[in-house]
């Protein structure tokens, strides 16, 4: 088109029956001298830090902040975990800052770079490392304005990032999905944008999105084990996986066939199926090929008691109690009673309780209800000390308050 630069996709992976929408952008030349194209088309240019695409503006503004004793997220407790768990794992998909966590060296830091602000105020890079600032600061409201300006001037995949991710670590879950969704519209090959949105998706309670995203950052990378991890995490956790979900989780363990979550995790969203199919020819085949992967990941990795429960829980199934009750009983065994803080993970925690309060059923089943007690007060013990971790952690987060465009007033609370 005269006048405008030139366009190009990269080869589109398309999965059987898959439609996708493909966007090509031309863009005036006289917009983006000296750069001729979005990233990711023919050149290598970006988007001119004057008029970026994104910034016609935003739908939102983080108006304040507030101390939240809740998640505000959606579904069960183990489903909120779950979701603050992705959250934290994908802040830790950006790149590591050259800040130290020194809070007088940080404060040292935060002085100088408002000079250097003051001087050059629409340098994206200064508006970035201050927001990097600011978080280890615990001015999470001052940080996220930081990255949101250093995106304004410059929307590169970075800054997108980290504007996101910072609004989905204090739950401003409507404005991540919305810059995560712009960031994946301008680099439509960044797996961890993709991953990321998938994130808000799920947090959001949209599983069936969150799981469609997942499944194409696979597609994006298919030896990159990261969106993998993410989509088993997902799915071990809510409803049944879809068969894409399932295809991709194969994949992940057919190239990756040593990795001991490869295999539980596939094993899992093969028993999900299993579970929910009225064929029972293909529910027998599925079962056995799921012990089959979850006695492997169990060799791969012994300490790997999610596995063992799964292992028990496939065995009730089958009224297989003597097999059952020795699989709960190893899940107990490899997951300590006394953890420190940074053992508190969904799949820890969720691990120890389900295996208790299987192994007191499994008890019953088999008449000794002594021992079914003993299993029932130990999970009751453990269930509230977890809730009571994750209430406090919950309540050091300040949550972001959304004022959303065109509206009076801000959304309600979080139930």
């Amino acid at each position: 088109m005269i006048g405008h630069g030139s366009a190009s996709v990269s080869p589109v992976s398309l999965a059987q029956k898959e439609t996708k929408k493909i966007d090509l952008t031309l863009v005036s030349t006289k917009a983006t001298e000296p750069h001729s194209a979005l990233p990711g088309t023919a050149a290598t240019g970006r988007p001119n830090a004057q008029a970026p695409e994104f910034f016609d503006e935003p739908q939102f503004t983080v108006a304040g902040v507030t101390q939240a004793a809740n998640s505000g997220g959606h579904g069960s407790d183990t489903v909120l975990r779950t979701t603050e768990a992705l959250a934290k794992a994908t802040v830790s998909l950006s790149k590591e800052s050259s800040v130290g966590s020194n809070p007088t060296t940080s404060a040292v830091t935060e002085s100088s770079l408002r000079d250097a602000l003051t001087r050059n105020p629409k340098d994206p890079e200064l508006h970035h490392r201050l927001g990097d600032v600011e978080e280890k600061l615990g001015n999470s409201l001052e940080a996220v304005r930081e990255y949101q300006r250093a995106a304004e001037l410059d929307p590169s995949e970075p800054n997108l990032f980290d504007w996101g991710t910072e609004l989905l670590t204090h739950r401003a879950l409507e404005p991540a999905t919305e810059v995560f969704t712009k960031g994946n519209h301008l680099f439509p090959k960044s797996v961890r944008m993709l991953i990321a949105l998938g994130v808000a998706s799920y947090a959001r309670g949209s599983y069936d999105q969150a799981a469609r995203c997942l499944v194409s950052a696979s597609d994006l990378a298919s030896d990159n084990p990261t969106p993998y991890l993410f989509l088993g995490k997902m799915q071990s956790v809510e409803g049944t996986p879809s068969a894409e979900s399932v295809e991709r989780l194969e994949r992940f363990a057919q190239l990756q066939p040593d990795n001991a979550l490869a295999n539980y995790y596939y094993a899992v969203s093969l028993w999900k199926q299993s579970a929910n199919s009225a064929d029972t020819r293909h529910d027998n085949e599925r079962s056995a090929r799921a012990e089959s992967l979850l006695l492997k990941a169990v060799h791969l990795d012994p300490k790997l008691g999610a596995a063992y429960l799964q292992l028990g829980i496939l065995y009730s199934r089958r009224k297989d109690f003597s097999r059952a009750i020795s699989a709960y009983q190893k899940a107990i065994e490899v997951s300590p009673e006394e953890f420190s803080p940074e053992q508190v993970t969904p799949e820890f925690t969720e691990t120890l309780e389900v295996a208790h309060y299987r192994l007191a059923q499994a008890y019953l089943r088999t008449g000794d209800k002594i021992r079914a007690q003993e299993e029932l007060k130990l999970h009751g013990q453990l269930a509230k000390k977890t809730k009571e971790h994750a209430e406090r952690e919950r309540r050091e987060i300040q949550q972001f308050v959304i004022s959303l465009q065109n509206k009076n007033s801000v959304p309600r609370p979080p139930n």
